[in-house]
């Protein structure tokens, strides 16, 4: 006779907005806020079809930088950084700051890229 696998539901849980926060990491904002920024990067970079030999001599870095920024390797890179790289880019950075809502206990980094 064959075996019979018994399946059980798998618990769902349901995490912060932060994925960074619900791994363990610190400084998740800034995490996230390096993250974005890189992947605005990463979405130019493609759009425009450089070779990271290209985008690394636009951006003023070697290549071997722009292969880990293009992977996501954002350990070596300031937000300021990200931000100079984007300008380097032809895009324009602009920073708002603006009063929580009273209903959010504390204030928040938002990068929105168009």
């Amino acid at each position: 006779m064959a075996e019979r696998t018994v399946r059980t539901r798998d618990e769902v849980i349901f995490g912060t907005p932060s994925v960074f926060s619900d791994l363990g990491y610190t400084k998740t904002e800034e995490r996230q806020t390096k993250l974005q920024l890189a992947y605005a990067i990463t979405k130019i970079v493609e759009d425009r079809t450089l070779t990271q030999a290209a985008a690394a001599e636009l951006l003023g870095i070697n290549q071997p930088k722009i292969s880990a920024l293009l992977r996501y390797k954002l350990e070596g890179f300031s937000v300021e950084r990200l931000m100079t790289f984007l300008t380097s880019l032809d895009r324009d950075v602009s920073i708002v700051i603006k009063k929580k809502p009273r209903a959010r206990s504390a204030g928040r980094i938002n990068v929105i890229a168009t």
